[in-house]
Order: structure tokens, then C-alpha cells, then sequence
């Protein structure tokens, strides 16, 4: 068990989510500009932190779909689906970098084509021990021209450097790698690319439209 998993009852409460990472969240789907109707895949969804905002920028005529390996943060996911009554978000079970993506083209819409409109992943792609298989699995679901966006992290820059140790240690409780900077795939793979910074550097929001 990592520690997601035995920590998972007690992740948003310490997760600095309020104070730090929600920021990131929040800009990281306006910037991914969904659309109403649009189907969403959220990899490593986790506790289902963005699932609000993704179903709101969907809206009640599009689909959400979370997929994670962990069975405990799913639950509370889960558990969060039912009190808001969210009957357009689909959550899965699998490995975000080994997964099979006709796994989710079940959960998609039949007029999808097997496809979604979008793909997101926040403060997730830098915990894998390589983040590059899951991006090609969410690149193959990807409708041609659909949208992309990556939330994640890296050390602090300019006068935010002064909070470097504590990045570091929050880094190697959650397994996190802070030079693994998988938002770079957006940049050199994606067109109408727009990359934005918060929290002294530390969060790297990047979203583009993949050809």
C-alpha cells in the first residue's frame, strides 16, 4: 500500500489543497476551455478534487470520467459523486500508465467514437515512475484537435525559493519527482499553447490543443 492509499481518508485535509493547490485546479480547466457537452477524461483523479470543476465547465449534458488506481481514494470519490448527485461523472479503476484505453472508450458516449473531447491531469504525472506512458494512453483517447492540460509541480522560483525546503519534504512524502515536468509534452506536441505560473513558480499550469 503507498501512501496515497493508507493516507487517503485524511489526503484533502493535509494535502495543502486550500491554501496551495486548488489554485492551480481552477485555472488549470479554464484554461483547458471545455465546452458544454464535452466528454473529459480526469487521469489520476484521486479524491475527485476536480471533478467539480470539470462538471461545471461541462455541464449537465457532458460526460466526466475519472480514472485512478487507487481503490480507497475512489471511494472517496465515489462517495463525493453521490452527495452532489453527479450522474455525468464515471469513475475507473485502472493504472494511469498501463491501462487499455478501450477501458474508458466503454464509458464514453455512443456518439463519441470512442473518443473524448479533453484530457486532464493535475499533481499526478510527476508521481509516476515514468509519466510518458500515460501520456500516450491519454493522447490516443484524445479526439484529433482536442484539448489537453497538465497541472503540476516544480520548485519555487525567485523570492518563493525560500519555501524550497518544504516543497522538497512535501515532494518526498507523496513520492512526487519535481524535475519530471510532464506539462513539457503539451508544449512541444500541442498548438494554441498557453502555460501559466502561481504560487511563486511552484505550480506549472499548461493547456493546448492537440493536432
Amino acid at each position: 500500500m503507498n501512501v496515497y492509499e493508507a493516507a487517503a481518508k485524511f489526503y484533502d485535509a493535509l494535502s495543502g489543497e486550500r491554501c496551495v493547490y486548488r489554485a492551480g485546479r481552477e485555472l488549470g480547466v479554464a484554461l483547458l476551455a471545455l465546452r458544454a457537452g464535452d466528454t473529459v477524461l480526469d487521469l489520476g483523479c484521486g479524491t475527485g478534487l476536480n471533478l467539480a470543476l470539470l462538471v461545471d465547465a461541462a455541464g449537465p449534458s457532458g460526460t466526466v470520467i475519472g480514472l485512478d488506481r487507487s481503490p480507497e481514494m475512489l471511494e472517496i470519490a465515489r462517495r463525493r459523486v453521490e452527495a452532489n448527485g453527479w450522474t455525468s461523472v464515471r469513475l475507473i479503476k485502472a493504472d494511469a500508465t498501463t491501462f487499455n484505453p478501450s477501458v474508458v472508450a466503454k464509458e464514453l458516449p455512443a456518439a463519441s467514437g470512442g473518443h473524448v473531447d479533453a484530457v486532464f491531469s493535475s499533481y499526478a504525472m510527476s508521481v509516476f515512475d515514468d509519466w510518458h506512458p500515460a501520456w500516450d494512453r491519454m493522447r490516443a483517447l484524445l479526439s484529433p484537435g482536442g484539448r489537453a492540460g497538465i497541472v503540476d509541480m516544480q520548485l519555487p522560483v525567485g523570492r518563493a525559493r525560500v519555501f524550497s525546503p518544504l516543497v522538497r519534504l512535501a515532494a518526498a512524502v507523496g513520492g512526487a519527482d519535481l524535475a519530471a515536468w510532464p506539462w513539457t509534452v503539451l508544449e512541444r506536441e500541442g498548438v494554441q499553447v498557453q502555460h501559466e505560473s502561481v504560487r511563486g513558480g511552484h505550480i506549472q499550469v499548461v493547456a493546448a490543443t492537440i493536432p
